[in-house]
This record gives structure tokens, sequence and C-alpha cells, in this order.
């Protein structure tokens, strides 16, 4: 094999390996002979010979194909084109030699498409093909012209096929390539068979315009109100041959450029759900910090208040205690002298000769002032910071 033709089945197999529909033939292995250098593709039998044999026959016979059979063929070959141009990964396959050589039926006369030696990925919906390939029949206008194509290019060979199913002829038809490349740019076909109907006619029509952009999409066509009911027991069936029921969802295909996505975005959502349990574990950290000091104020809070009850002064039966930094005063009543009250003020006449008894009692009432004001001061100091602690830990809790 020539190096392209090494590239083309690769190309194939890459493919077949990754489309799975029942109207698509299914790929199953491939097996590699190194000694002969040969390499054997192990694919779905389809025991019913191709298209190109049955159009054939019956031309040879002078027998045409019933119109339910022909619309059978067109559902089925357009949802295993839906399968190639909606593909799972956002690209668009383009099989760009759709012929009834490469439409294979099994069997039971279901459709199989084939034969994905020439298709090509286009990984955007704005990417178009320009290489000249195909079969010159089944070639669509703008590859006739050297034009860049898309998936329309396969709905137009969709459109000949269909028509030389019906009217065992291609539409264009020439003895020369530049002669038949002159009639598929001017886009004029004869009418097929009048035992066909006209909505199968104007279907036709559609999907042979010479401007891509006017042509119906697999969508369309799967939607037109000929092939409707035949595409609902389509689909059933295919629903069947894969193990589902109707209503339950298709178990999508992924590529390998898909799953590989998917594993990045799992790894990076493993690794936030590391950095959130660390962040949590950080919390929980400097919650317990938190507490620690919050029993630290409160152990210090309670030595306040007992330092507080000792510095306390005595009843006021025997003592008159004056608050504040300047007025703490702790003046003993005389045993024989009674106090006297004027406008509410309080005065003490004091013997002589307990003058120095009294200046004695009045430096230690300084002292205890002193001190149970600055007592005063921590305990103040004290239930502000617990006020804050208990404050950072309800944040705290709250971000949790």
């Amino acid at each position: 094999m020539t190096e392209s033709e090494k590239q083309m089945l690769v190309s194939e197999v890459n493919l077949l390996r990754e489309l799975r529909h029942p109207n698509i033939v299914r790929y199953y292995d491939r097996i590699i002979d190194r000694s002969s250098t040969t390499l054997y593709i192990v694919m779905e039998y389809c025991d019913g010979g191709d298209l190109a044999s049955l159009i054939a026959k019956c031309a040879k016979e002078r027998h045409f194909l019933d119109e339910s059979f022909v619309l059978r063929v067109l559902t089925q070959l357009t949802l295993a084109l839906k399968e190639c141009h909606r593909r799972s990964d956002g690209g668009v396959t383009v099989h760009r030699d759709l012929k009834p050589a490469n439409v294979f039926l099994d069997g039971k006369q279901n459709v199989k498409l084939g034969d994905f030696g020439l298709a090509r990925i286009l990984h955007h919906d704005t990417s178009f093909a320009t290489t000249f390939v195909g079969t010159p029949y089944y070639m669509s206008p703008e590859q006739m012209n050297y034009m860049s194509y898309n998936e329309k290019s396969d709905i137009w060979s969709l459109g000949c096929l269909m028509y030389e199913l019906c009217a065992l002829s291609p539409p264009f038809t020439a003895c020369n390539q530049k002669e038949l490349a002159e009639k598929i740019r001017e886009g004029r076909f004869r009418r097929i068979p009048y035992r066909y109907s006209d909505e199968l006619n104007s279907l036709l029509r559609e999907m042979l315009n010479v401007k891509d952009y006017c042509r119906p999409s697999v969508e369309d066509i799967l939607q037109h109100p000929l092939i409707e009911a035949v595409v609902t027991e389509e689909q059933k069936q295919n629903f069947d041959k894969r193990g589902l029921k109707p209503w339950e969802p298709e178990r999508v295909q992924y590529s390998e450029a898909a799953m590989n996505e998917l594993k990045r975005k799992e790894q990076q959502l493993q690794e936030r759900e590391q950095a959130i349990k660390e962040r949590e574990q950080r919390l929980e950290q400097r919650e317990r910090e938190l507490c620690v000091r919050e029993r630290l104020a409160e152990d210090k809070l309670a030595r306040a208040e007992s330092l507080l009850k000792r510095c306390n002064p005595r009843p006021m039966s025997q003592e008159v205690c004056a608050e504040g930094p300047d007025n703490a005063l702790a003046l003993p009543f005389s045993s024989t002298k009674k106090s006297s009250l004027l406008d509410g003020s309080q005065e003490k006449a004091v013997p002589p000769h307990n003058m120095e008894n009294y200046f004695l009692s009045k430096g230690k009432n300084s002292d205890l002032k002193s001190r149970l004001y600055a007592a005063n001061l921590r305990a103040q100091a004290l239930a502000e910071l617990e006020k804050s602690y208990q404050l950072k830990s309800r944040q705290i809790l709250g971000m949790r």
C-alpha cells in the first residue's frame, strides 16, 4: 500500500471504531499480521448484498421497487448520516462517497452504511473540506467547482442515490466527465417515474438543490411528513436492538477526546474538594483556638470577680463608701459621736485623740480604693475581650 492508502485505511478503522448505529456497518476488531504485513478488519456480515447489485438486478428485470421500500431506505440512511453529522464530541463526519455500492443490506433488508475510507471529520460547524474525492455521478456541485463543502454535500449524494433507487439510473449521466460536471452544475434532471408520489419527488428536488444552503439537513428530512411514521417505527426498533426501551435515554458514545476532557474536569473537582476540606480543617483549628482563648478569658473574669469580692468594703452600717478614684474613702463611725447630715452631705466630728488612727485608716482605704478601681477596669476589659471572641466564633461558624 502507498502511504496515502495506509492513511485512508487508518482513518476508516478509527471512524468505524467510534460509530455505533444499527444502520452503520459494525466494526468488531482488527488483526495485524506483521509477518505478511497484512491488516484484517473484522466487520459485520451483510448477507443481503449492496444497493448497486439490487438496482442492477431491477434494471435487468425492468422491475421498479415499491415506494414503501424506498422510503424505508431513505429513513435508515438519513438516521445513519445523522449519527455521522451530529457527533457527540461536536464534530461532523462527512462521508464524501455516498453511493449505492457503499450501502449494504442485511438478511432482513435493513440498510447498513459502510466504506468510510474517504470520510473526513470536520471539528467545527464552519469547517469546510476542499479535497476532490468521491464518485463523479454522486458528486455535489460545490465539489465539481472545486469549492469548499460541508455535510450538505452528503445530502446531495443521498438525493442522487435515492433518485437512482427510484429511476434505476443516476439523475445525471454523460459520456465524459466534463459533460457530467456541466449537468451537475446546472442541476437539471427528469422527474422520477410517476408511479412514485409527488411528495417524494418534491423531497428529492430539495435534496438536489444546486445551492447547498437550500438543501434540507438530516433533521429536516426526518421531520418530513412523508417519512414521519417510518422514522418513528425505525427509532423504536433501534431502541429495541440496543436493549433500551423507547422512554429510556440512549447511552452516549464518547470519543477519546471527550473522555480525556471528562477526566480532566473530574480531577479539577477532586482538587477543589481537597482544598475545601483543608480549609474546613483550618477553620476548625481556629475555632478550637478561640474556644481555648474564651475559656482563658472566663478564668480571668472569674479571678477578677473573686478579687472584687475580697476587696469589697464592710457593710454600710459600719462604713460609708464613695465610688470613684478620688472619693473611695471608708470612714469609721465614732462609738461616742453620732453623724449629722446637713444638705445631703455627711459630716463627722473626729475627736483629737483619735486623729492619728483616723489618718492611718484613711491611708489603708486609699490603697483599697486604687486596687478596687484597677480591678473594675480589668473586669471591663475582659468582658469586651469575651464579646470579641464570641463574635469571631459566630463568624467562623457562619463561614462553615
